[in-house]
């Protein structure tokens, strides 16, 4: 008797053990099983929280007749679809609706009273809504102008790290992946995955590309904090031969004869053989890498949705880094960072932590949080910051950017072509800034066009100043 008791004790121990295990430490692993129907089936039984641009929904729920009470819809689909994410039955989520999924579906613990409340009520449960700090204008321009190509587009409030726009191109359409049929669902997924344009490749913060000559307002900075000014005279010519090389660094359509020029003028004409020449001879690469790091490079961001680290790569001899002070080599910048870097230099130096989010609400649009500024540092001093907007504006008004011009808005920026293959057209890059009517930063704005050879960057500044019309109601 004695040994059936202990074995019976035994039994019961184990049994109480396993069902602890079970319950409290692995109850994250059953409750998310993709077998586990019983999640799903009450998670669709309540009305998921909308994503709203501003006032206007982006992505929302609504009932249907099937076991699943709720479906997610999209309204502008591939228009916010590297933002929105999707809501998948099979792959789960991502974007916003997988970074703010506790307050959509309800299940945040500041929600916790209103789960109970609706427990007695017998009112309906729902998730809380997210609002993005995204202008619908801004980011319509972005997909106008882009429209077929290949590229991206981010457009930032220098003052406070909002993003105003964020948008890439191709795209892809959400609502294919939140159907309820999941054989169409697993077609879709099998399709856009299988798709050699990447749609679901967000270019705006996912993936990197040397940004060719808007490099250059970084050497251009560290110049200025060497004690360079905007007038400075610079050597320039048509023609440079690095040391360790036979390459020689060469200007596209000989817009730099003279042997001599203003810094600033140099940046406006875009003289390659300028800024390879100084970064050799006088700069060196610590100081362009150290320059790099304050404006934001080697550094990821999380706005919530995360944005891959830009980098100078290696700096390395002397004729590679030629070749990375004029944004090429093993240089390679998100379209994000380069909107992070005029924002820098329009905010006076300053640069703002980056967020997409404004506000979290409870599903009776009561404030659950509201997003606050947060400096991340400072990039280059306050004078330094006024000499680089001096120069920007210079590129816009007497150089290579004057398609950006906006009547009676200040506005400056930096072209850039990028060679990234040999036979293959090059990119094209804007990346600049507007002042608002109270003579403060309004936007700051970086366009992307993925191998748009010739006149590309051209019409990367073409689109950024239809992004700037866009965001000032011009």
């Amino acid at each position: 008797m004695r040994r059936v008791a202990m074995v019976s004790i035994a039994l019961f121990a184990l049994l109480i053990g396993n069902l602890t295990w079970v319950q409290f430490f692995q109850s994250d692993f059953y409750a998310n099983h993709p077998r586990n129907t019983r999640v799903q089936l009450e998670e669709y039984s309540r009305q998921r929280g909308a994503i709203l641009a501003g006032s206007e929904p982006i992505a929302t729920s609504v009932a249907t007749d099937g076991e699943l009470k709720y479906q997610r819809e999209y309204p502008d689909g591939p228009l916010y679809a590297n933002l929105t994410g999707y809501k998948s039955l099979v792959h789960g989520s991502s974007g916003i609706e997988g970074a703010e999924n506790e307050v959509l579906s309800g299940s945040d613990d500041r929600l916790f009273v209103d789960r109970i409340t609706d427990t007695f009520t017998g009112r309906e449960p729902a998730g809380g809504n997210v609002i993005l700090s995204v202008n619908p204008k801004v980011q319509e321009a972005m997909a106008k102008g882009i429209g077929n190509s290949v590229g991206a587009a981010v457009a930032i409030d220098p003052k406070t790290g909002a993003i105003l726009g964020q948008f890439t191109s191709p795209s892809y359409d959400p609502n294919l992946l939140a159907d309820h049929d999941t054989n169409a669902e697993a077609e879709a997924w099998k399709s856009l995955n299988g798709d050699g344009d990447r749609p679901m490749l967000d270019r705006s913060a996912s993936d990197r590309y040397p940004p060719g000559s808007t490099f250059k307002v970084i050497v251009s900075a560290a110049l200025l904090e060497m004690g360079y000014t905007p007038d400075t005279m610079v050597p320039a010519g048509n023609s440079y031969s690095p040391p360790d090389t036979t390459h020689d660094i060469t200007n596209s359509n000989n817009q730099c004869p003279n042997a001599q020029m203003p810094l600033k003028e140099a940046l406006a004409l875009s003289c390659n053989t300028t800024f390879s020449r100084l970064c050799v001879e006088e700069i060196g690469p610590e100081k362009i890498a150290e320059t790099a790091a304050k404006f934001g490079f080697e550094e990821g961001y999380s706005t919530p949705l995360d944005v891959v680290a830009s980098t100078t790569g290696t700096l390395g001899d002397k004729a590679t880094l030629a070749q990375s002070c004029i944004g090429q080599n093993e240089v390679a910048a998100t379209p994000f960072q380069m909107a992070m870097l005029s924002a820098a230099i329009a905010n006076g130096g300053t640069r703002m932590a980056p967020h997409l989010v404004k506000e979290l609400q409870a599903p009776d649009q009561t404030t659950l949080e509201r997003t606050t500024s947060e400096k991340l540092g400072d990039s280059v001093d306050p004078e330094i910051a006024a000499q680089l907007q001096e120069m920007m504006v210079g590129v816009v008004n007497n150089g290579t950017g004057g398609n950006a011009k906006v009547d009676g808005v200040v506005v400056g920026g930096k072209t850039g072509t990028a060679e990234h293959g040999d036979g293959v057209p090059e990119h094209g890059w804007f990346t600049g800034y507007a002042m608002g009517d109270d003579g403060k930063p309004a936007i700051a704005v970086a366009v992307f066009l993925d191998s748009a050879g010739d006149g590309g960057s051209g019409e990367a500044t073409s689109i950024a100043g239809s992004v700037i019309r866009a965001a000032l109601g011009k």
